[in-house]
């Protein structure tokens, strides 16, 4: 398990659902267009007050298992310093790393913007799971592997559904019914919760990764593809 050069389909789509998602990836294309020519101001706003605030690039990526595992680079815009120790070498937490545009930003949700990109680029859907960390890929028994069936999404079935208060396996079991579920009903219904959640700024944040993410986050710098 976790190997992507090995992985094996686990979903049985209806040929409804074969359909449904063709269209769903041509729809996704469209309206990341779009919604990239209309916002492209904000994110340009967003990415200038993070350079103002604290050194380091406005947009990172950190690599993510994608669609049948794929390793991808999904982006976002930064909203931590760059730093993970002070001056005396201890590890910073996430709390004294986060600026105040990144705090701002997590909680509008306007850091999942540059996901647009990955969009474009077929690495991922606006619904879909959401991708965790390429170290979980060991992690996952067999019903749950079915969620590397569909493209990872911007906003998830666990997004809607309390995420700060799940652990990593609730999340997993949750995509489960979502994948075996997948069509325009249910899609539909987490869209239209989706925006009530941003709107009404409950469980914006997830924090089910604090303290797991640290590791692969060094990682990412030393190659070039962190915060």
């Amino acid at each position: 398990m976790g190997n992507q050069s090995a992985y094996i389909p686990q979903a049985v789509f209806t040929k409804a659902q074969i359909r449904y998602l063709k269209i769903k990836r041509a729809s996704d294309f469209l309206m990341a267009l779009i919604m990239l020519l209309i916002l492209w101001p904000i994110l340009l706003l967003a990415m200038l007050w993070i350079k103002l605030e604290s050194k380091g690039p406005a947009i990172f990526k950190q690599r993510r298992p994608g669609y049948h595992q794929e390793i991808f680079s999904i982006f976002k815009l930064r909203t931590m310093r760059t730093e993970v120790v002070d001056k005396n070498g201890r590890p910073l937490t996430d709390e004294e790393r986060m600026t105040k545009s990144g705090n701002f930003l997590r909680k509008t949700s306007i850091d999942e913007l540059p996901q647009l990109i990955n969009i474009l680029k077929g690495e991922m859907s606006f619904i879909g799971p959401r991708p965790f960390l390429i170290n979980d890929l060991g992690s996952y028994n067999q019903q749950q592997l079915i969620r590397f069936d569909v493209l990872p999404g911007m906003t998830s079935w666990t997004a809607i559904h309390g995420r700060n208060n799940q652990t990593i396996q609730d999340k997993y079991n949750q995509e489960i019914y979502y994948v075996k579920h997948i069509g325009f009903k249910i899609d539909f219904e987490i869209f239209i919760k989706t925006i009530l959640v941003v709107f009404s700024q409950k469980n914006v944040e997830d924090h089910t990764n604090d303290g797991r993410i640290g590791a692969e986050i060094m990682d990412d710098l030393k190659i070039g593809d962190g915060k």
